[in-house]
């Protein structure tokens, strides 16, 4: 059974930076997908950073500039590097890939448990 687990939320001054870390409990045959969603208090889930198969990122426009993502094959890792933060950047932040396990396998969403940002002004 696939578990990704998110890591290096916390609580942070406004104009700080975290590091945000999401472990797959194992290793994919292949992945085009893999995300880092924001949900706020009030607000519909937001897709803040990608990474997709070839290797290409996109960013929302609220965190472009700030927010870097980045994976470690080798580690079954991906991660978000967070700078620069704002108030608004306040959320649950959830990682989510999209992969299959094995060469025969269809290619499934999993998501983690997410961890709390909070940005204190």
């Amino acid at each position: 059974q696939v578990q990704l687990v998110e890591s290096g939320g916390g609580l942070v001054q406004a104009g700080g930076s975290l590091r945000l870390s999401c472990v797959a409990s194992v290793r994919f045959f292949s992945l085009n997908f893999m995300g880092w969603y924001r949900q706020a208090p009030g607000k519909q889930r937001e897709l803040v950073a990608s990474i997709h198969s070839g290797g290409n990122t996109k960013y929302a426009d609220s965190v472009k500039g700030r927010f870097t993502i980045s994976r470690d094959n080798a580690k079954n890792t991906v991660y978000l590097q967070m700078n620069s933060l704002k108030p608004e950047d306040t959320g649950v932040y959830l990682c989510s890939v999209r992969g299959a396990t094995s060469s025969w396998g269809n290619l499934v969403n999993y998501w983690g448990q997410g961890t709390q940002v909070t940005v204190s002004s």
